[in-house]
C-alpha cells in the first residue's frame, strides 16, 4: 500500500480535525489530503518523475510535512536537510544525494540561487516564501490538481535518504525504504508507552527533518495533530503547552535540563501533558527524578538511530516509577519491543552474559538498506542482517539495556577501559552542574587521561578539586578526572546532542596519534 493512502484514510475518518499547526497556518486532515495531491501532481507537471530525489530545507513548518506526504504519493525520494547547517554543508548534501530539486525557505532559496553553479544536478529551486528560487511553492500547487496520486512503489524501493549526525563527522546517508517507513508506523502504533489517538497534540521542537520527524506519519495515521515549532525556546515551549493543550513531547536531555531548571517553571499549567519522551543522549538519573517532579509520572525514554528508522528500545512510564533499591533502572534505555531483534554481542558476535559489556546490534524490518553510495562503510556496520550500532552496553536478566558508551569514544588509560558516560553520570549528581562532558586527552604516562569539561548552573561555584574529590568517592581511582575545565557552553550538533568528538579534538591538536 502507498504510504500516502494513510493520509487519505485519515481524511475520511477525521476530515475536520487539525493535522498540522505552525506559526503561520492550521491545516485539517481534509485540507492536507487535497494539498498533498496538488503538490504531488504539480511536481510531476514540472518533470519530476517517480524515483526523483527531492530535498527539503527549512525550519519546522507545515510545508515540510506536505512535501513528505506528496513524495510518498508520487514515489519520490525525500532528502531532508537540517536548516541549521551552513550553506557549504547544504551544497555538499545536495550534491552527494543527487537531488534534482530542493524545496527551501526564502533565505536558503536565494542563497542557493546565487551559488547555482555549485549544484550541477539541481534542476529546480522551489521557494516556500517568495520568488527568489526558480519557482514559488504556491506555483507548484497551482499546477497540480486534487485527483489522488497513489503510485505503488515496492517495499524495498528507496523512500528517504536520512543524513545522520553520528559521532564520526563523516557525511553519510542511511537509505530508508518504503518498507522501513511502514515498519516505523506499525512499530510506533504498537509502542508500550501511552499511544497517540485523535485529540492528541504533539509539539515538535527538534528539527522534523531528523528524529522528531520520525513520529509525524505515525501520529497522522491515528488522527493526532502535529504542532511544529521553528526552534526550541524554554518559555515559548511552556506557553505553547499551556495555550494549545499539548499532550506529547519529544525532547533531548539538554532541553529537559533547561526546562526543569528554569525559574518559574512551576507557574505554567502543564496538566495537559500525557507523555514526555526523551532520547538521543543519556540522561542522568538525578535529572530523570527532577523531570518527574515537574512533568509528572509521564516520562518515557526511547533509543534508536537514523539507521534503525524508529526506536528499538523503550523505557516506559511505568519503568520510571522506581521504588527504593530500583533507582539503577533509570540508567537503562529500556527493552526491545515489537518486530525488532536486539542483541548485545562480544567481538565474536556471541551474546554476552548479563552484566558483561558488548555492542548493541539490531535487526528487523525498520533497519536501513545501507549507506548511500558507500558499500565499504555499509559493510563495516552490517553483519548477518544486523546493524552494528557502535554503542557499548550491558543487558540484565529482564532484558533492560544499559548503554555504557560509544565504542569509538571509550577512553583507554593505562590499559584500563573507561566509559565517559559513567563518569558524566557522577558529575551530573552534583547539583551545581548544568552540563558535563568527559573525554580522553593525551598523557605521556598513561596514553590517555580523563578530562571533565563542565558548565555550572548560573550563580553556582565549584572548584576542580571539589569535582575530582566527588568522583573519587564514587568511582575507581583510574576513572576519576585528572583535570577539570570550566566552560560557558558545550558544543552541540543541530539536534542538541553534545559532540564529544569536537571537545576531544581540541585537546589532540598537533598529536601524531589520536589514541
Amino acid at each position: 500500500m502507498n504510504l500516502g493512502k494513510i493520509i487519505s484514510r485519515s481524511a475520511l475518518y477525521w476530515p475536520e480535525h487539525e493535522a498540522l499547526v505552525d506559526a503561520r497556518q492550521r491545516v485539517t486532515f481534509l485540507e492536507l489530503e487535497r494539498r498533498t495531491n496538488r503538490l504531488a501532481s504539480g511536481l510531476a507537471a514540472i518533470g519530476l518523475t517517480e524515483g526523483a530525489h527531492v530535498a527539503i530545507l527549512a525550519l519546522n513548518r507545515v510545508e515540510l510535512v506536505e512535501a513528505e506526504i506528496a513524495f510518498y504519493k508520487a514515489g519520490m525520494v525525500k532528502v531532508p536537510i537540517n536548516a541549521r547547517l551552513s550553506l557549504d554543508e547544504v551544497l555538499q548534501v545536495l550534491n552527494d544525494s543527487h537531488s534534482q530539486a530542493v524545496i527551501a525557505d526564502g533565505r536558503f532559496a536565494a542563497a542557493l540561487h546565487a551559488r547555482r553553479a555549485e549544484a550541477p544536478r539541481l534542476r529546480f529551486i522551489i521557494s516556500l516564501d517568495n520568488d527568489e528560487g526558480e519557482m514559488p511553492y504556491l506555483g507548484i500547487l497551482e499546477r497540480g490538481n486534487e485527483v489522488p496520486v497513489n503510485g505503488d512503489p515496492a517495499d524495498d524501493q528507496l523512500a528517504v535518504l536520512h543524513y545522520t549526525s553520528g559521532s564520526s563527522g563523516v557525511l553519510k546517508a542511511a537509505m530508508l525504504s518504503f518498507g522501513n517507513r511502514k515498519a516505523l508506523i506499525r512499530k510506533s502504533i504498537a509502542s508500550p508507552t501511552r499511544r497517540a489517538a485523535p485529540g492528541d497534540v504533539m509539539a515538535h521542537v527538534g528539527p522534523i527533518t531528523h528524529a522528531s520527524g520520525m513520529q509525524i506519519m505515525p501520529l497522522l495515521a491515528v488522527g493526532a495533530c502535529n504542532l511544529l515549532l521553528e526552534r526550541y525556546d524554554d518559555r515559548l515551549l511552556l506557553e505553547i503547552i499551556q495555550r494549545e493543550r499539548v499532550t506529547r513531547l519529544f525532547l533531548v536531555p539538554a532541553m529537559i535540563n533547561r526546562l526543569v531548571n528554569l525559574p518559574g517553571v512551576e507557574d505554567y499549567d502543564l496538566g495537559s501533558l500525557r507523555l514526555v519522551m526523551y532520547g538521543a543522549a543519556p540522561m542522568a538519573p538525578a535529572l530523570v527524578k527532577r523531570a518527574i517532579e515537574v512533568f509528572g509520572p509521564i516520562l518515557a525514554q526511547g533509543y534508536g538511530a537514523g539507521e534503525t528508522c524508529s526506536l528499538v528500545t523503550v523505557l516506559t512510564e511505568q519503568d520510571h516509577l522506581v521504588e527504593d533499591g530500583e533507582e539503577g533502572r533509570l540508567a537503562s534505555c529500556g527493552r526491545c519491543y515489537f518486530e525488532t531483534d536486539l542483541r548485545v554481542v562480544n567481538e565474536d558476535f556471541v551474546d554476552v552474559r548479563p552484566g558483561e559489556i558488548g555492542e548493541i546490534v539490531v535487526k528487523g524490518p525498520d533497519i536501513m538498506k545501507g549507506y548511500w553510495q558507500a558499500p565499504e562503510l555499509t559493510a563495516e556496520v552490517m553483519r548477518d542482517g544486523y546493524y552494528l550500532t557502535g554503542d557499548l552496553a550491558t543487558v540484565d536478566e529482564r532484558g533492560y539495556v544499559f548503554i555504557v558508551d560509544r565504542k569509538k569514544e571509550m577512553i583507554i588509560s593505562g590499559g584500563f577501559n573507561i566509559y565517559p558516560t559513567e563518569v558524566e553520570q557522577v558529575l551530573y549528581s552534583l547539583p551545581q552542574v548544568f552540563e558535563a562532558a568527559v573525554v580522553g586527552v593525551p598523557d605521556e604516562q598513561w596514553g590517555e587521561a580523563v578530562r571533565a569539561v563542565v558548565v555550572l548552573k548560573p550563580g553556582e561555584q565549584l572548584s576542580a578539586e571539589d569535582i575530582i574529590d566527588h568522583c573519587g568517592r564514587t568511582l575507581a581511582g583510574f576513572k576519576k578526572p585528572r583535570a577539570v575545565d570550566f566552560v560557558a557552553e558545550l558544543p552541540k550538533n543541530p539536534n542538541g546532542k553534545v559532540v564529544r568528538r569536537l571537545i576531544r579534538d581540541a585537546y589532540w591538536k598537533g598529536q601524531e596519534r589520536r589514541i
